[in-house]
């Protein structure tokens, strides 16, 4: 499954999307990562999510952050849901067709790993592309 959480910037989606992880990570049965742009909102989670900042990585396009993914699965088969917070902020040069791309991919890796992935997008929901409209929440 991937879900995309949009809206613009103050809406509070990266306050919905840490209760979600928190949540989520009550009932979870494997593992939980949370990918966030900076080191802000480490404290806000609780202590068994693994949180990584990615600004610590140079990923400036869709592809990198896939290969990143993937580096993150291949150490860790148990994941169950990867959070990811600030996508426009995490991978530079995202737009266009790269947007759609990105989500068939994620949603190819949810399939065949059974993995979740929630996003939150500093962008309005009219903005997403038509393909994705059904990925929102």
């Amino acid at each position: 499954m991937v879900q995309i959480l949009a809206g613009g910037k103050g809406e509070g989606k990266t306050k919905k999307l840490i209760d979600m992880a928190n949540t989520a990570m009550k009932a979870a049965n494997g593992h939980i990562v949370y990918l966030d742009d900076d080191s802000r909102h480490v404290y806000d989670l609780t202590h068994n999510i693994r949180f990584v900042d990615t600004s610590e990585f140079a990923l400036s396009k869709y592809r990198e952050l896939i290969g990143f993914i993937y580096g993150l699965y291949s150490q860790d088969h148990d994941i169950e849901k990867i959070y990811i917070d600030g996508l426009f902020k995490i991978v530079k040069d995202l737009e266009g067709e790269d947007i759609i791309k990105l989500a068939v991919k994620l949603k190819e890796i949810s399939e065949k790993y059974t993995v979740d992935f929630i996003i939150a997008a500093n962008t309005d929901e009219k903005k997403i592309p038509e393909e994705l409209k059904d990925m929102l929440i």
